[in-house]
């Protein structure tokens, strides 16, 4: 399983979705921020990575496949607080997700599934 870490912040839930996917698996976590990339990339492990970048502006490296689920907790882009970022995340996201790939997004008390992928 392929998974994307929206605001993935210094790494804690991609960490634990690495642990959960297994060494097959891959986590991606994604963040603006550099200095919270650089926080989840000291505590690397097998099948996760890390990449500073924006919701609004994913896309795939050359080769690279697209993901099974993406995960978004209290993201301004998809959360409603930043409409047009949200807008072009959702635009994105089609692009970076597999053919009925899940997109879960929410805050800690309200969580929403969308199943999204290609278009």
């Amino acid at each position: 399983m392929r998974v994307l870490d929206i605001g993935c912040g210094p790494g804690a839930l991609a960490r634990a979705m690495a642990d959960r996917v297994g060494p097959e698996g891959h986590v991606l976590g994604i963040d603006r921020s550099a200095r919270a990339i650089a926080q989840a990339s000291v505590h690397a492990a097998p099948g996760l990575a890390s990449r500073q970048g924006a919701a609004e502006a994913l896309a795939l490296g050359p080769g690279e496949a697209p993901f099974d689920l993406a995960v978004a907790i209290r993201v301004g882009a998809l959360d409603g607080r930043h409409p047009a970022a949200g807008d072009a995340a959702m635009t994105r996201l089609r692009d970076v997700l597999r053919s009925g790939g899940l997109l879960v997004w929410g805050d800690a008390g309200t969580l929403t599934e969308v199943r999204i992928g290609r278009r």
